[in-house]
């Protein structure tokens, strides 16, 4: 029965579409779904890669931390994105932790598979690719961000990535905890809490309840 509800979850990984019926069922014998509470490190930073993981609902953060516990967001991950792969790929320890930000499930397909899958398929090698090409590209930008912008852009930033078009207008639809904001982008929460009652004066995001926000055009403006 396991197995079953594997391979059903499989055939709606978008990652692995190019692969036969057969491919799948093999891969879903070997695939593990699991659901982690908010809170959980699914893999922490310096341990060996054995799996690469599958995000099927919810949200994690990828952070990194220093010598003085000091922590860093590198990304948030949501449903449809996949971690590991870096490691499972040159054999190094994994490069930052990720920690779920909700209830989270899973899909954990293990590193024997994972390198049969990249054996087995161009599609999947270049699928891959391309996920890493998106994070070089996102790492590039986030760069330019902390670089270019003022605390106020880089809140604007953040507000906007968490965004989501409804019924016309850009809404952020769960609460973003402060001190989450402060770690992406390298601020005090204090600082972040300014900010953020500044941009809730002047008219660029408006309270909607339960820690939702609707974001106005114009806070775009902090972007330039």
């Amino acid at each position: 029965m396991a197995q079953e509800h594997n391979l059903a979850f499989l055939k709606r990984v978008p990652l692995l579409a190019s692969l036969s019926e057969a491919q799948l069922e093999t891969l879903a014998a070997s695939t593990v779904r699991r659901n982690f509470a908010k809170g959980r490190t699914i893999v922490a930073e310096g341990d060996s890669s054995q799996a690469l993981y599958y995000l099927l609902s919810g949200r994690a953060k990828v952070q990194r931390t220093d010598a003085e516990g000091k922590e860093v967001i590198l990304a948030v991950l949501g449903a449809g994105e996949f971690f590991g792969e870096m490691s499972l790929i040159d054999d190094e320890p994994r490069s930052a932790s990720v920690v779920t930000l909700s209830s989270c499930d899973f899909l954990a397909i293990g590193k024997e598979s994972f390198t049969e899958l990249m054996m087995a398929s161009k599609e999947i090698c270049m699928a891959v690719m391309r996920g890493l090409v998106v994070r070089l590209r996102e790492a590039d930008r986030k760069i330019e961000t902390l670089a270019l912008l003022d605390v106020y852009g880089r809140v604007a930033r953040v507000l906007l990535d968490f965004s989501e078009d409804i019924d016309g207008e850009k809404v952020v639809p769960m609460k973003v905890p402060r001190q989450e904001i402060a770690k992406m982008i390298g601020a005090s929460r204090e600082m972040v809490s300014r900010v953020m009652k500044g941009l809730e004066l002047d008219g660029f995001i408006v309270p909607l309840g339960n820690g939702r926000l609707a974001l106005r055009d114009k806070i775009r403006s902090y972007l330039h």
